[in-house]
């Protein structure tokens, strides 16, 4: 195996890493105030994450820069033609960060309802946006011959061209699948992370939240069947894990549906990076199939990838142990019935 294979492979387990941590922060963000009773309630599903979140957020930035530093071109490509839409996640993940952060600067319960409400704002709007930006990555994006993406096919000029791919039927789609992973990601997180009602609301919500992932995941594996479009064991396998998901909530096995949400989640990325690795392409051109980018035109020199290899090998594995250690350390529930005294 080749030194860009290698560090493609580890592009995706990175941006896995991210979407399934990350996932079920931005989950329990977005279900806090609507499963939290009162204020003591979603002060307890905020606890949940508060240990986690700003690691978590590690691989995004180890995401981005391994893709920089290995894959100039594709992240040249995707840094012009996506701009605004990577400028608004990174403003929600800012704004995100002021909520968790200021949270507790103040003792009103009506500061934290408002902190709460933002949380939970942000947090749908990164997962939607990110949703639609997988969707774009495997439908591919208008590239020229030189590498650049064109304002061409209606996209528009200047900077509108950068959000027009996101006016989709199938971006509104991933959006739409993106955030009902996350809130299942977030279900099944609080459901294995607190005590008390919060944990009954969590497994409630989980299963519904599996429950209709199932059935609409089905409905479009047999649509895909019937008219098809092409093969549909992807979204087969996913109907029949989130099944199990079901299942596995209703019966408190909270660790295993957790573990299965997460290989639903962790399948659709690598799905969605993938889409035509087959081929070698790792971002197709919608104007020309000539014009995609291909792992080897994108690719650094191997001078290069040699040099990032001897950084990668220092830096990631302290980096995983890391976070290990410290989801080991703080494993215990945390309470959201109240005490008496």
């Amino acid at each position: 195996m080749d030194l860009v294979t290698v560090w493609f492979a580890l592009v995706v387990l990175c941006w896995v890493l991210f979407f399934v941590l990350e996932g079920f922060d931005f989950g329990v963000g977005a279900l806090a105030p609507l499963l939290g009773r009162d204020d003591h309630e979603r002060s307890a599903a905020v606890r949940t994450i508060g240990p986690f979140w700003d690691g978590n957020e590690v691989w995004l930035v180890a995401a981005v820069g391994v893709t920089f530093a290995a894959f100039p071109d594709w992240y040249a490509a995707l840094m012009s033609g996506l701009f605004l839409p990577f400028v608004l996640v990174l403003l929600l993940l800012a704004g995100r960060g002021v909520a968790l952060e200021f949270r507790g600067k103040h003792s009103g319960a009506a500061w934290r309802r408002r902190c709460d409400a933002w949380l939970a704002a942000t947090s749908l709007g990164v997962v939607a946006l990110f949703g639609a930006l997988l969707t774009v990555l495997a439908r591919g994006l208008a590239l020229g011959a030189d590498g650049e993406v064109a304002a061409a096919d209606g996209l528009g000029a200047g900077f509108a061209r950068t959000l027009a791919p996101l006016a989709s039927w199938e971006a509104l789609a991933g959006a739409v699948v993106a955030v009902g992973a996350a809130l299942l990601l977030g279900a099944t997180f609080l459901g294995l992370r607190t005590t008390g009602p919060l944990r009954v609301r969590a497994r409630r919500t989980a299963v519904v939240v599996a429950g209709v992932g199932a059935g609409a995941l089905a409905v479009v594996a047999l649509v895909t069947a019937l008219v098809g479009t092409g093969p549909a064991v992807l979204e087969t396998g996913a109907a029949a894990v989130l099944a199990v998901v079901a299942l596995l909530v209703a019966r408190r096995r909270e660790a295993a549906a957790f573990a299965g949400t997460a290989v639903v989640v962790a399948a659709g990325v690598v799905a969605a990076l993938t889409a035509g690795i087959a081929d070698g392409v790792v971002l197709a051109s919608t104007l020309d199939p000539g014009y995609s980018l291909t792992l080897a035109s994108a690719s650094a020199t191997d001078s290069a990838l040699r040099l990032i290899s001897w950084a990668g090998v220092l830096v990631l594995p302290g980096v995983v142990a890391y976070q290990a250690f410290s989801y080991w350390v703080l494993r215990q529930r945390v309470a959201s019935e109240r005490v008496s005294t």
